[in-house]
């Protein structure tokens, strides 16, 4: 019901008087205007002529509504008005913490990457390229299995009074260190499947750190920069993670003058723990990395939760003691909590935290929070349907990339299916044979056209086309690149098999294909975030939301590399080694079609008791 002031008939001084007070009172706290008998009056007003501060109440807690939605052009000529530059985004400070924690996980897993099929291989040298393929598959899906079972708790954790956006954050950080320490330690398979389940078990952090930069940036002109930090941040990890890897990886094999018998480092047997344990240097660098990371998220990192962030931080206070004293700020002692009344972000149509007064938070806690059953609006339905989509063959690249280069080189001396040749447009196999070293330049190649094109083509773009249509319009590209992937098989190489490919032409044919794909997860990857986040339908289950996210992403991660490394075993077994991708390729064109049915939503679609919703439809509470 929409509540507006009737004008009172005026009977005297004293009541003009009193009706100008309770006007005033109404405009400086934000609820509905009053009349001098104390009762909110209706009257018929056309939207051109109602008042800013018009409220749109609603009283039953069971009567969540939608807010009215502008359809796709008027959000994208919306969008257009301003364009946001990086040095616009406030708290950078804050988002610099949380690209280093983000930055953590694509640097260790793509490290992994470089010279997992390798490791493998040394557990067992006698096992065929087809079954080591398929334990690469389910290396890969350990982690994000045990994500799929914990996000959801995770998210709730964060949501909850006695966690917090931090606590999980740090716990994952940690959680994720000594998982990959134990990993490199691994001498057989299972022990390698213990460790990763570990680190997935511990780790929820993607859905919250998502949570937390919608709590840190609170406009929605800001979202196309903000959620592209965290992509962002992956390719700095695929740059810098496989390089670490392919150099690091079996330092007494690739570095025999340093570390091998008779070296400067090893003496005359050589570095015993790098004989016993060859991967488990780059383990070792990665886990340093973690732990500068959790320290940095304990000391700088402030709560942005409304039901911790005013509750004291210990390490937060050290963290601004060592700030003052190193870059000499003069800033108040003690613990500064995110402010939700920043100047910059006064308007929050999306993420909207009730504007009430500290005192009343606590009182109204319980009102404050969505149940759980209520989160399941039909647009929060289609896009995490989209996202699993999109995860699972997203996922599943990331994962078969790795075998598909490590592959051993079709051999016509030594064929593999035994007496198979070449013949049709499908019927070829065989990876591309290359060592660490060059795997980890193919995928650090990735990484470089991801950040070329997110610092200078994604801004822009997805500016002018808003995000649901840039989500649309790019996600074509990944059925595109899949289906050409296995020709990079055929393209002429300067080397003979069995030696991995070499020359020009492979190279440019690797660039194009990487370049299409890469493409399309630059617009793709933020574009789901940002969805993701706008479908939340209330704030109090923010975190919960993204925590669903995580567990629905994970599930697909699970599934996919799976099922990914099993069909590309059996398509190397039958002599067509683009089996999986092109099945990778039907896949995606399926989220093509299910993205057609998403939206970007607003953040706050049911309003709980005592909220109202004004006419530019930001969100308050009144009582």
């Amino acid at each position: 019901m929409r509540h507006a002031i009737k004008a009172p008939t005026r009977h005297g001084q004293q009541v003009e008087s009193t009706r100008r007070e309770n006007l005033l009172r109404a405009e400086s706290t934000g609820v509905p205007n009053i009349t001098t008998d104390g009762q909110v009056r209706e009257r018929s007003v056309s939207r051109e002529r109602r008042r800013p501060h018009n409220l749109v109440l609603e009283t039953n807690t069971q009567a969540g509504t939608a807010l009215p939605q502008l359809d796709e052009t008027e959000q994208v000529e919306a969008t257009k008005e301003t364009y946001i530059s990086w040095r616009s985004l406030p708290r950078k400070d804050q988002l610099l913490v949380l690209t280093l924690a983000r930055l953590s996980e694509p640097l260790t897993q793509t490290s992994l990457g470089a010279y997992l099929f390798y490791q493998l291989k040394s557990f067992d040298p006698s096992l065929p390229d087809s079954t080591i393929s398929s334990q690469v598959g389910i290396i890969q899906a350990a982690f994000p299995f045990a994500q799929f079972l914990t996000a959801i708790l995770w998210g709730r954790f964060a949501d909850s009074s006695y966690g917090g956006r931090k606590r999980v954050i740090w716990v994952g950080l940690l959680g994720t260190m000594f998982s990959i320490v134990g990993f490199g330690f691994s001498r057989n398979f299972y022990t390698a499947i213990v460790f990763r389940l570990l680190g997935g078990m511990l780790n929820g952090n993607i859905g919250v750190m998502r949570t937390m930069i919608s709590e840190i940036i609170r406009e929605k002109k800001y979202q196309s920069r903000a959620f592209l930090i965290l992509p962002m941040t992956f390719n700095i990890g695929v740059i810098i993670g496989p390089i670490l890897g392919g150099l690091l990886a079996d330092p007494v094999g690739s570095y025999p003058s340093m570390f091998g018998p008779g070296s400067t480092l090893g003496g005359k047997t050589g570095v015993r723990w790098m004989t016993r344990y060859p991967y488990a240097l780059p383990n070792l660098m990665s886990a340093l990395f973690l732990l500068t990371s959790t320290m940095a998220v304990l000391l700088f990192l402030e709560e942005t939760s409304e039901l911790r962030k005013h509750l004291p931080d210990y390490p937060l206070s050290i963290g601004h003691w060592i700030r003052r004293r190193l870059l000499r700020q003069h800033s108040v002692d003690g613990y500064v909590p995110v402010s939700t009344q920043d100047a910059e972000l006064q308007n929050t149509p999306i993420s909207a935290h009730p504007g009430t007064p500290a005192g009343d938070r606590f009182f109204h806690k319980k009102n404050r929070i969505l149940p759980f059953r209520r989160i399941w609006t039909p647009n929060l339905i289609m896009v995490l349907l989209s996202h699993a989509i999109l995860a699972m063959h997203v996922g599943n690249f990331n994962s078969l990339w790795f075998i598909y280069l490590s592959a051993q080189r079709y051999d016509p001396a030594h064929p593999e299916p035994p007496n198979f040749k070449p013949h049709g447009l499908i019927h070829f196999t065989g990876g591309l044979g290359l060592p660490p070293p060059r795997i980890g330049l193919a995928l650090a190649i990735m990484g470089v056209i991801g950040i070329t094109m997110q610092l200078f083509v994604y801004p822009k773009l997805s500016h002018r086309l808003g995000t649901a249509r840039s989500y649309r319009i790019f996600l074509p590209l990944f059925p595109l690149a899949y289906t050409l992937v296995p020709f990079l098989s055929t393209v002429p190489s300067w080397s003979k098999p069995p030696a991995g490919v070499t020359g020009i032409l492979v190279w440019v044919a690797i660039i194009v294909v990487l370049f299409i794909q890469v493409l399309a997860r630059t617009f793709a990857l933020p574009c789901a975030a940002i969805l993701i986040n706008n479908s939340s339908p209330h704030p109090s289950v923010l975190g919960t939301v993204h925590g669903l996210a995580q567990s629905v992403s994970s599930g697909s991660r699970t599934f996919a590399p799976v099922m990914g490394g099993w069909i590309f075993g059996k398509g190397l077994d039958i002599g067509v080694v683009g089996l999986a991708w092109w099945i990778m390729a039907i896949v995606g064109s399926v989220g093509c079609l299910v993205a057609q049915g998403v939206r970007d939503g607003s953040g706050h679609e049911i309003l709980l008791q005592g909220e109202v919703r004004l006419e530019d439809g930001t969100v308050k509470r009144v009582d």
